[in-house]
């Protein structure tokens, strides 16, 4: 179901002429103009679906043929896995589950400007205030346990393939993950173009999801790369909690989140408590329900809400494995024995 959003702020389905209608006549003239670039843009978000299915099968062939004789052959079931996500998604999207829609419409609502998009400096100011969002909405999504239960599936496979690229967790839209784009909302960006641009930020994503790109020269300064997000995806300690940027890498580099991938220190994918289960059920909700279970035993209000917005691995009695409990423990570990080496979280 695709929305627009009329001048008053309220969401209209396009695919209702019946609403388009009754709306005033500039919103309906607004809306009639972008009809049909909507409807061409669910045709191609068809396609894209189908192209991305197909070519995620070609790597997963190509793979299984290239590690047959491998310590490692390649697990067909992370493939399985990841497809039912990416179905399980496609029906969740035709119920009006959403919380984007009633976050952008009170933004809408509430806009300082409206937004005209009519040349390439307004699009390009769009796409880094775009890219902006996305970086604080990734980073939060490994440093808030709350949003990281649904990231955490992105995070399960244990290996990196172009299938785990869309394999994003069946509650995202249920989670009000849509507020770190609200900004741009609010300065006057219509919620359907913030939408159209995040999907263009998670296409340019899928084919970062692999492991025989090599690194790319000056192109790793300024843009995400497979190198980077191999080490975004990677489980060990010094990888861990890095690379968030969607295209780019230069809000990493600002805010000091950018780790290059180190030859001695070849990745490790997945959870640093990987995920062993072959059920795509317990893949999209393990994380839940421990979330559920450490907040109904957190023996207080305050410890139940940290549960929730502090970053996973943290505990109540200081017992925890987040992320700088676990470089610490790791830098101990070199400090007393120079060439062990950690597992990550």
């Amino acid at each position: 179901m695709v929305y627009a959003w009329s001048s008053a702020g309220q969401p209209t389905t396009l695919a209702s002429p019946d609403a388009i209608a009754a709306l005033p006549a500039d919103d309906a003239s607004h809306l009639n103009r972008y009809l049909p670039i909507m409807s061409t843009t669910g045709k191609i978000a068809l396609f894209v679906t189908v192209f991305i299915i197909g070519v995620s099968l070609i790597e997963a062939c190509v793979l299984t043929r290239a590690q047959r004789n491998s310590a490692s052959p390649f697990d067909w079931y992370e493939v399985w896995i990841s497809l039912a996500d990416v179905a399980g998604r496609k029906l969740l999207a035709l119920l009006p589950l959403s919380l984007a829609t009633p976050i952008f419409a009170l933004a809408w609502d509430h806009r300082l400007f409206t937004v005209t998009l009519n040349s390439a400096l307004m699009l390009f100011v769009l796409f880094i205030g775009q890219e902006f969002c996305y970086y604080w909405y990734h980073r939060a999504s490994h440093r808030i346990r709350f949003f990281w239960a649904t990231h955490a599936v992105h995070h399960s496979p244990n290996q990196l393939t172009l299938s785990s690229a869309y394999r994003l967790g069946l509650t995202g839209k249920l989670t009000g993950s849509a507020i770190f784009f609200t900004p741009l909302v609010w300065l006057g960006v219509r919620p359907e173009i913030v939408l159209a641009t995040l999907s263009f930020n998670l296409l340019y994503q899928f084919w970062l999801h692999n492991t025989w790109t090599p690194k790319l020269g000056w192109l790793e300064h300024v843009f995400n790369t497979p190198s980077a997000h191999r080490v975004h995806h990677a489980s060990n300690v010094d990888y861990l909690d890095a690379n968030f940027g969607g295209v780019l890498v230069i809000f990493d580099r600002l805010f000091g989140t950018y780790v290059e991938e180190r030859a001695d220190e070849p990745c490790r994918y997945g959870l640093t408590t990987p995920t062993r289960s072959r059920n795509p059920l317990v893949v999209e909700f393990e994380h839940w329900v421990s979330l559920a279970r450490d907040v109904a035993s957190a023996g207080s209000v305050w410890a139940a809400i940290c549960y929730v917005i502090l970053p996973p691995g943290w505990r109540a009695d200081g017992a925890g494995e987040t992320t700088e409990a676990l470089r610490r423990q790791s830098l101990a570990a070199a400090r007393t024995v120079p060439a062990s080496t950690t597992q990550g979280r």
